[in-house]
C-alpha cells in the first residue's frame, strides 16, 4: 500500500512540509499512492498545546484516520511519502504487530526519542521513537498497534541529540554509530535474528552540501552515495516491508534530481 500523508503539525509550523511531500507525489508520479486528509483543526501558529505536543488534537485526528484504514485495508507493505516524522507512530506499529521484532532503521540526523516534558520545543516530530517506545503522551497510546523494544531501533546519520534523548539511547543499549558501517549494521540486525525492516528516512540524515531542501540543516552527515548503498545493501540482505521519505520542503521537482535515487529505492 503506498501513502501520501502530508502531516506538517507535528513539526509546529510546517513551514514547506505539506508543499515538500506534495512535490515528492508529483515526481513520482504514481497513481497508487492513497492520500490520508489532514485535520481541519487550526494549528501552527495559533494552533493549541496539550500534554506538551503542539497542535495535539490535529495531529491526534489525523492519525487516527491513518490508524483507521491501515486496521480496515491490512497491507503487508507500506510505503509513505510524508510529511513530519511524528506520522510514524502509525505505520511502524501497525508493521510491528504484523511482523514482529521488526527492524526500524532510523535515517536521520535527529534522535526523535524525547518524552513530550523534555522537548524544548514540544513538537511531536521529536518524540515519535519515544512514543513507540510506549513511552510517551499516554493519550496517545490508542495510536499504537503495538509497541517497539529499544533493541529495535537502528540509527543511521545520527548527530544532533538532545541530553535527555542520550540518556534514553544509553539506558537502552541503542544502536547509535557515529559513523556508517553497513557490514556492521548487516550484522547487528542478524544476531538479533531480525528479518523484517522499516526504513524511516528523513532527508536531513544527508549532508547539506549533498542536499539542503531539509526542515532542518546539520552538518556532517551521510553522502547520498552512501545513502544509497546502505538502502540497496539492507534490500538485499532483507524483507522491506515498510519505508518512507519525509521532511523533504522543496516545491521544485527538479531540485528533487540529488535525491532522486533515494525516492525511487524506497517508493518502487
Amino acid at each position: 500500500m503506498k501513502v501520501y500523508f502530508p502531516q506538517w503539525q507535528g513539526s509546529g509550523i510546517g513551514t514547506n512540509i505539506e508543499p515538500g511531500a506534495k512535490a515528492v507525489l508529483n515526481f513520482l508520479n504514481d497513481d497508487d499512492f492513497l492520500e490520508i486528509p489532514l485535520s481541519k483543526i487550526e494549528a501552527g501558529p495559533q494552533g493549541k498545546q496539550l500534554y506538551a505536543i503542539n497542535n495535539y488534537e490535529a495531529i491526534v485526528e489525523q492519525l487516527t484516520r491513518f490508524k483507521e484504514i491501515l486496521e480496515t485495508e491490512q497491507p503487508n507493505i507500506l510505503k509513505t511519502i510524508g510529511g513530519d516524522c511524528g506520522l510514524e507512530i502509525v505505520p511502524v506499529s501497525y508493521l510491528n504487530k504484523k511482523y514482529p521484532n521488526l527492524g526500524v532503521i532510523w535515517f536521520d540526523a535527529h534522535a526523535d526519542i524525547n518524552k513530550p516534558c523534555d522537548s524544548a520545543s514540544c513538537n511531536f516530530h521529536g518524540m515519535p521513537l519515544r512514543t513507540l517506545l510506549g513511552e510517551g503522551e499516554p493519550y496517545m497510546n490508542s495510536l499504537l498497534s503495538s509497541t517497539i523494544l529499544a533493541s529495535q531501533i537502528h540509527y543511521v546519520g545520527l548527530r544532533d541529540i538532545d541530553e535527555p534523548e542520550q540518556l534514553r539511547i544509553n539506558e537502552g543499549n541503542i544502536y547509535a554509530p557515529k559513523t556508517l558501517n553497513i557490514p556492521e549494521l548487516i550484522q547487528t540486525l542478524k544476531a538479533k535474528e531480525i528479518k523484517h525492516l522499516y526504513l524511516h528516512f528523513d532527508f536531513d540524515c544527508l549532508e547539506p552540501n549533498d542536499y539542503n531542501k531539509t526542515y532542518y540543516q546539520v552538518p556532517n552527515g551521510l553522502k547520498i552515495k552512501d545513502a544509497e548503498e546502505c538502502i540497496v545493501r539492507l534490500q538485499e540482505q532483507f524483507e522491506i516491508v515498510g519505508s518512507s521519505v519525509l521532511e523533504s520542503i522543496t516545491t521544485k521537482t527538479e531540485e528533487l534530481a540529488p535525491i532522486s535515487k533515494i525516492i525511487k529505492l524506497l517508493m518502487h
